[in-house]
């Protein structure tokens, strides 16, 4: 499941409107809105902590492996990488969508990806230090 999905039935299931859950997290509506919808993914690992701080529960619970990804991008090397690793997971999916790998397999995959993606982008950051 992802983030958009998880956050929107915690939502349900507690009752609260997107306002409600603005009020008391902090975080404004529409950005509320927008994290359900699906349009936009926190930037920072704190937004994750008080929207689970918000609802009584895990921060595992919205987060997973590829939010997680995504995230140590962003921080590392900016907003532009995180949407280059927001394409990845995405072209990712759509590799494995057709259900024929082991799921072992894809994990080896998603790991490699992530390390040649991140060692990539140390080494280009690296040059232009220069």
């Amino acid at each position: 499941m992802e983030f958009a999905e998880k956050l929107k039935n915690i939502r349900i299931s507690k009752g609260w409107s997107q306002e409600e859950v603005a009020e008391r997290s902090g975080i404004s509506r529409r950005t509320i809105q927008n994290y359900e919808s699906g349009n936009m993914l926190p930037k920072k690992r704190s937004t994750y902590k008080v929207l689970a701080e918000t609802f009584g529960v895990e921060e595992a619970v919205l987060v997973d492996s590829n939010i997680d990804f995504v995230l140590r991008a962003n921080e590392q090397y900016g907003g532009n990488a995180m949407r280059q690793a927001m394409d990845l997971v995405a072209d990712v999916k759509a590799l494995w969508a057709g259900g024929k790998m082991e799921e072992e397999d894809m994990d080896e995959i998603m790991r490699s990806l992530q390390e040649a993606y991140l060692e990539a982008k140390q080494k280009s950051s690296g040059r232009k230090k220069k």
